[in-house]
């Protein structure tokens, strides 16, 4: 047990989700303000080789491990989470405008399952508000931008809205994911339907080439596709040549938790589970993808990772880095340390 498990998380979980997590960003500001404990950090948890390094889609990473999209929506706190030892960290759901998303409560602990569900609605700031924070960029560290779109914005208009946080981030991110799979806003998942999701990212990509150095966009899909929804992803991806894909979002599918009934009726729906329960789906996906892709279209794998072990099984799958979201907040900082120093020993 470390000292996270062991006596930081029974504090933090003893307030809601969300208001812990602000506060725990507060806490991670304050603590980089002071040059002893930014130092600290750094040496506690960074994990530094040439070993780890991993060069995909242009790119040099220096580790595999990143933080998933969703815990820094808004880009307020990449320059302090590139002290705990990530790779890369990727920002968003960045929408066009501002939106608050969808009332609260909003994000909830299923502890029985090691797990979280959320239904936040991609609530952030806006792409304008982020790209002004990212203009005060002071780590190197690779960031990647995920692009959605407005509540309000219809999925006939959709394209429009994934154009606009594209080209206003274009400067400042080093990749892209385009995510149409997130249960949390209406009817988006429809984009991930064939004819849809073929037009949207074939005009993200036309945009992309407009550029005199094009960036990698990659797409992020749900673990909850059938082998034919798959098998069309897949042919997109080969198509439009996009640079990978990231496997996988958070599920919809609630069967087999050990938290009751009760609880979860409670909780209702919409809402995404992450966590423990989504780690075997995740990899069957990424197993899947990989036995049609190839090492041509990288897979960043994502779900379920609460140990080192589990992200071995995604690399062995497969993948070629992963995230972390959900085994962040039940674990803490040192999965990313523990991950980096099993993948040394291998």
């Amino acid at each position: 047990m470390s000292f996270y498990t062991g006596i930081i998380r029974p504090l933090f979980f003893k307030l809601s989700p969300e208001k812990i997590h602000h506060l725990a960003f507060s806490m991670m500001k304050i603590a980089n303000n002071t040059p002893v404990v930014k130092h600290m950090i750094r040496s506690q948890f960074s994990v530094k080789s040439s070993k780890l390094e991993r060069e995909l889609f242009g790119l040099k990473f220096s580790n595999p491990v990143g933080l998933a999209a969703g815990f820094d929506k808004d880009a307020k706190l990449f320059n302090e989470l590139a002290d705990y030892g990530f790779g890369f960290i990727e920002i968003g759901t960045l929408t066009p405008k501002g939106q608050s998303g969808n009332p609260q409560p909003r994000l909830f602990r299923l502890k029985e399952d090691t797990a979280l569900i959320n239904r936040m609605g991609f609530n952030n700031d806006g792409v304008d508000a982020a790209v002004e924070r990212l203009k005060k960029r002071k780590t190197k560290i690779i960031i990647g931008g995920n692009l959605g779109k407005n509540k309000s914005t219809s999925n006939d208009d959709a394209d429009e809205d994934y154009l606009i946080v594209f080209n206003k981030l274009f400067d400042f991110v080093d990749y892209f994911v385009v995510n149409v799979s997130c249960p949390n806003m209406g009817n988006l998942t429809e984009l991930q339907e064939k004819e849809p999701l073929k037009r949207l990212l074939a005009k993200v990509m036309a945009e992309n080439y407009k550029r005199s150095s094009p960036k990698p966009v990659l797409l992020k899909i749900a673990p909850d596709l059938s082998e034919i929804e798959l098998n069309d992803v897949i042919e997109i991806i080969k198509e439009l040549k996009l640079s990978g894909v990231v496997a996988a979002n958070t599920s919809t599918n609630r069967e087999g938790l050990n938290t009751s009934k009760d609880k979860l009726e409670t909780i209702g729906y919409p809402g995404g589970l992450s966590g423990v329960p989504v780690k075997n789906r995740s990899t069957k996906v990424i197993k899947y993808l990989y036995s049609k892709l190839g090492d041509d279209y990288p897979i960043i794998g994502v779900g379920g990772i609460h140990t080192a072990d589990d992200a071995l099984e995604k690399l062995e799958a497969g993948a070629k880095l992963v995230q972390v979201y959900t085994g962040f907040v039940y674990e803490g900082p040192s999965l990313v340390k523990s991950i980096n120093k099993a993948l040394l020993k291998g």
